[in-house]
């Protein structure tokens, strides 16, 4: 691991968010490609997750989900059941940004992506009483769609297509499947 990286890592726990927030997109960026000291970090970012500050939670979900790429071990799969308690942190904003950056986990293995998916339905389904709920049902169906334009499983996109079935309020439904458009035939379109 280079300078660079280790000052930015540093520079995750400075008490100006500028410093903090310059770190974390060099850190984004470095992790972009795989990189060779993914486990040199990992557990602490892993702790991070139960961090007091949610800003701290929300970039170590961010970064752990950069470095799923870098996970030869497959850790990932044991430590995705931490990373995804992150989706219900109490503040919504940390809770939202980390599921943003989930889907990168789905697409660097079948067995990610099979825990990751399944912790998503789960989330869709549980989250109905809850405040934005309609946000989170949004994120995961955006997240289930960046997975499968990735990795062209058809099996997803039932899955996706399932759960936007499954919503009651067809404001929310139509806004839904927008994000899973489906093509329809030359033959229907004429109809």
């Amino acid at each position: 691991m280079d300078s660079q990286v280790q000052n930015a890592l540093r520079n995750l726990h400075a008490p100006d968010r500028a410093v903090q927030t310059e770190a974390f997109f060099s850190l984004l960026a470095v992790t972009d490609q795989p990189v060779d000291w993914a486990y040199q970090v990992w557990d602490e970012l892993l702790a991070l997750l139960r961090h007091k500050d949610n800003h701290l939670r929300s970039i170590a979900a961010q970064l752990l989900c950069n470095l799923a790429k870098s996970d030869p071990q497959q850790r990932m799969i044991t430590d995705l059941t931490t990373l995804l308690e992150i989706i219900r942190d109490e503040r919504f904003v940390t809770a939202r940004h980390s599921m943003q950056a989930l889907w990168k986990v789905g697409i660097t293995g079948q067995q990610q992506r099979q825990v990751l998916i399944a912790g998503l339905i789960r989330r869709f389904h549980e989250c109905s009483a809850e405040k934005n709920c309609t946000l989170i049902r949004y994120d995961i169906l955006q997240s289930l769609k960046q997975i499968y334009d990735v990795v062209q499983e058809e099996a997803i996109k039932h899955q996706a297509l399932m759960l936007i079935a499954s919503e009651t309020d067809l404001k929310y439904q139509k806004k839904y499947a927008s994000l899973w458009p489906v093509k329809r035939s030359r033959a229907t379109k004429d109809l």
